[in-house]
C-alpha cells in the first residue's frame, strides 16, 4: 500500500545554505566596492571632523509668492556650490533640504567669515544712473556692512580717475542745504523724464535761483525717504527698497573714505546677467587690487548706450552706481562712452577683490536667503565628540553582549554573529554612501547607529523566545526552530516597519543634523531585516542540527529543564493490551 506524500508544513526544514551564501556575496561586494573606490572610512560630518555648517532659509519676496520652488532651490544650490569651489575649498557640501533650506558644510581650514559672505550673498548686480547724492554719517565700527569702500573707474577708459562720489561728498559737505535743494530738483526732473540719465538737468546755480519742489506724490515720497534714511542702520537700508523692481528708482547707500554716501538712483539699464566674466587683478598704474568686468554682446551695447547718455550730464548725474545687493559698491563718473569692459577699483584687498569677482562670475541667486543657523566646530572638539560617541556605542554593545551571554547562553553565538554581520554591512554602506550621495557621519548619526544595536538585538530576542515557547509546548529543537519562525517573522516585520516609519517621518519633517539620525536609523532598520532573514534564521537552522543544541545542553540556551519541561520531551503512547474474550 502506497503511503501518501507528506506536505511541506511549518516544521519542514529550509535550505539555509542559499541564504548564507547570498549574504556572503553581498558583504564581499560591498568590501570590494570600498577597495575599488579607495575609501575605507566613512565621511565625517562637520561636528566630528571640524568646520562650519551654515543653514540658509529662502524667503518669499513681495510680488513673487511662488518663487520658492524646486527649480530655483536647485539653481541656488548650484551657484553656491560653484562659489564655494571658486574659493578653492575642497570637500565642501552644498545640498537642499526640505522645501526652503540649503545646508552648506565647509570643512576646517576655511575662513568662516569669507565663506559666510560667499554663500549668503544674493549678488544682485545692477548698474544704475545716479540722480542725486549727499553725504551721510561717518561709517562707524558698529556697522556690519560687508561692502568694501571702493571708488571705481570704468575700464581705464574714463578720463577722470577721481571718483564722482568723492567730488559729490566735498560739494555736499561745503553747502549742505543748497545741495539738497539742487539734488531734489535734479531728481524731480529726472523722474519726470522716465528716470533716465539722458534727462536734462539744470546747473547748480540755476537750481539755487529757482528751486521748484516736486508736486508728484511718488517723487515727494521718494525724497522724504531719502532725507530720513540712516545709512548706518543696516536694517533700514535693507527694508527701504523692499518690493522695488529693477525698473524702479531706488535709494541706496555706499561707503567712500570712511563716509557714508546716500543716493537716489534711477532704473537699471544694465544688470548682472549682462556681465560675461569678472576677474580680480592688480592695476598696473595704481598698484591696487581691482575687479575687471567683461560684458556680453548685448551688455556691451546697453553699457555703451548708458555711458553715452551719462557723459553729457552735470555732476552728479554723470555718474553710474554699481549696486550689489542693494548697496553701492562704487559710483564712478563718466566723461566718455564706454562699452565692453568696466573696472571696479578702490580700497580692495586681494581677498575682498577675489570674493567680489567670484560672486559676479557665477551670477546672482534666484532667491533671497537668510542665515537660519551657523555652527562652527574645531577639529579638537570634533575628535572629542567622535571619541565620546564611539565609547557610548562600545558601552551599549558590551551591555547587550553581557545580557545575551548570561540569559541566552549558547544562543548568544547566533546573536553575536548577527551583530557582527550587521556591523560590517552598516560600516561598508556608510563608507560607500559618502562619495556616492554625500552622506556624512555626524554625531546624531552615531546616536542612530547606537539605537540600532538595541533594535537589532530585539529581533534576535523575539525569535529566541518563540523557539523557547515551542520547546515548552513539548517539541524538540529542530521542529521548534522552524515552527517559531513564522510567528517571530511577523512580529519582527511589524516592529521594524514602525521603526522605519518613524525614521522616515523624522527625516521628512526635519532639516540639518537631525536628518543624520533619521537616515542612520532607517538604514540600520532595513539592514536588520536583511540580517535576520538571510543570516540569523539560516544560521539558527544549521545550529539546530548539531548535538550541542538538539541534546538540550545546559549551556545551549534551550535546556528543557531550565525552560520548565520534564523529559521525555514528547510522551510515547502506551501500547494497549488486547482484551481476552474470557475476561469480557
Amino acid at each position: 500500500m502506497a503511503t501518501p506524500k507528506k506536505s511541506r508544513g511549518a516544521g519542514a526544514q529550509s535550505k539555509p545554505g542559499r541564504a548564507l551564501g547570498l549574504i556572503v556575496i553581498i558583504m564581499v561586494a560591498l568590501v570590494g566596492g570600498m577597495f575599488a573606490s579607495g575609501t575605507f572610512t566613512p565621511r565625517l560630518g562637520i561636528d566630528l571632523a571640524g568646520g562650519t555648517s551654515i543653514t540658509l532659509e529662502a524667503k518669499n519676496e513681495p510680488g513673487k509668492p511662488n518663487a520658492i520652488n524646486k527649480t530655483n532651490m536647485d539653481t541656488a544650490a548650484d551657484i553656491i556650490n560653484r562659489r564655494v569651489n571658486g574659493m578653492g575649498v575642497s570637500e565642501a557640501e552644498v545640498q537642499t533640504q526640505g522645501k526652503s533650506n540649503i545646508i552648506v558644510n565647509i570643512p576646517r581650514g576655511t575662513n568662516e567669515k569669507q565663506a559666510r559672505e560667499q554663500v549668503g550673498t544674493t549678488a544682485q548686480l545692477y548698474f544704475r544712473p545716479v540722480l542725486t547724492m549727499t553725504a551721510g554719517q561717518p561709517a562707524g565700527q558698529g556697522d556690519k556692512s560687508a561692502t568694501p569702500s571702493p571708488s571705481a573707474s570704468s575700464g581705464g577708459k574714463a578720463t577722470d580717475k577721481t571718483t564722482g562720489s568723492d567730488k559729490a561728498t566735498d560739494k555736499s559737505s561745503a553747502t549742505p542745504s543748497p545741495t539738497a535743494t539742487t539734488q531734489g530738483r535734479a531728481v524731480t526732473d529726472s523722474l519726470k523724464a522716465d528716470a533716465t540719465p539722458s534727462a536734462s538737468a539744470k546747473s547748480g546755480d540755476d537750481a539755487k535761483a529757482s528751486p521748484s519742489p516736486s508736486t508728484d506724490p511718488a517723487t515727494a515720497a521718494l525724497q522724504k525717504k531719502f532725507m530720513q534714511l540712516d545709512c548706518t542702520d543696516k536694517s533700514a537700508r535693507t527694508k527701504i527698497n523692499e518690493g522695488a523692481k529693477s525698473s524702479d528708482p531706488i535709494i541706496a547707500c555706499g561707503q567712500s573714505q570712511g563716509q557714508w554716501q546716500k543716493y537716489i538712483l534711477g532704473p537699471s539699464e544694465v544688470g548682472g546677467k549682462d556681465v560675461k566674466k569678472s576677474q580680480a587683478t592688480i592695476n598696473q598704474q595704481s598698484g591696487q587690487w581691482v575687479v575687471n568686468m567683461e560684458f556680453t554682446g548685448a551688455g556691451s551695447k546697453k553699457f555703451a548706450a548708458t555711458t553715452g547718455k551719462l557723459k553729457t550730464q552735470q555732476s552728479p548725474m554723470n555718474q553710474f552706481a554699481i549696486v550689489l545687493d542693494g548697496d553701492v559698491v562704487s559710483a564712478p563718473s563718466v566723461s566718455s562712452t564706454l562699452s565692453q569692459n568696466a573696472e571696479i577699483s578702490g580700497s580692495f584687498t586681494q581677498e575682498s577683490a577675489q570674493d567680489l569677482a567670484n560672486v559676479l562670475s557665477y551670477g546672482a541667486l534666484p532667491l533671497t536667503f537668510h542665515e537660519q543657523s551657523v555652527t562652527s566646530v574645531t577639529a579638537a572638539l570634533g575628535g572629542e565628540q567622535l571619541d565620546a560617541g564611539l565609547i557610548a556605542g562600545a558601552i551599549g554593545l558590551a551591555l547587550v553582549v553581557i545580557y545575551l551571554v548570561v540569559y541566552y547562553r549558547g544562543l548568544s553565538i547566533v546573536a553575536l554573529a548577527s551583530l557582527l554581520t550587521s556591523g560590517i554591512l552598516t560600516y561598508t554602506l556608510m563608507t560607500l554612501l559618502g562619495p556616492a550621495i554625500g552622506f556624512a557621519l555626524n554625531l546624531p548619526a552615531v546616536c542612530g547607529a547606537i539605537v540600532a544595536i538595541g533594535i537589532t538585538a530585539d529581533s534576535f530576542i523575539v525569535y529566541f523566545e518563540r523557539i523557547r515557547d515551542e520547546i515548552r509546548e513539548g517539541r524538540t529543537v529542530r521542529p521548534a526552530v522552524e515552527r517559531a519562525w513564522p510567528r517571530a517573522r511577523r512580529t519582527i516585520l511589524v516592529s521594524d516597519f514602525v521603526s522605519f516609519l518613524a525614521a522616515a517621518v523624522l527625516y521628512i519633517v526635519t532639516v540639518g543634523k537631525v536628518q543624520g539620525f533619521a537616515f542612520t536609523l532607517g538604514l540600520t532598520t532595513l539592514l536588520d531585516i536583511v540580517v535576520v532573514f538571510l543570516f540569523t534564521k539560516p544560521l539558527m537552522t544549521l545550529l539546530a542540527r548539531t548535538k550541542f543544541f538538539t541534546s538540550g545542553h545546559k549551556w545551549s540556551g534551550l535546556d528543557p529543564k531550565r525552560l520548565g519541561v520534564q523529559p521525555p520531551l514528547r510522551r510515547t503512547r502506551r501500547a494497549t493490551r488486547p482484551v481476552d474474550p474470557k475476561e469480557a
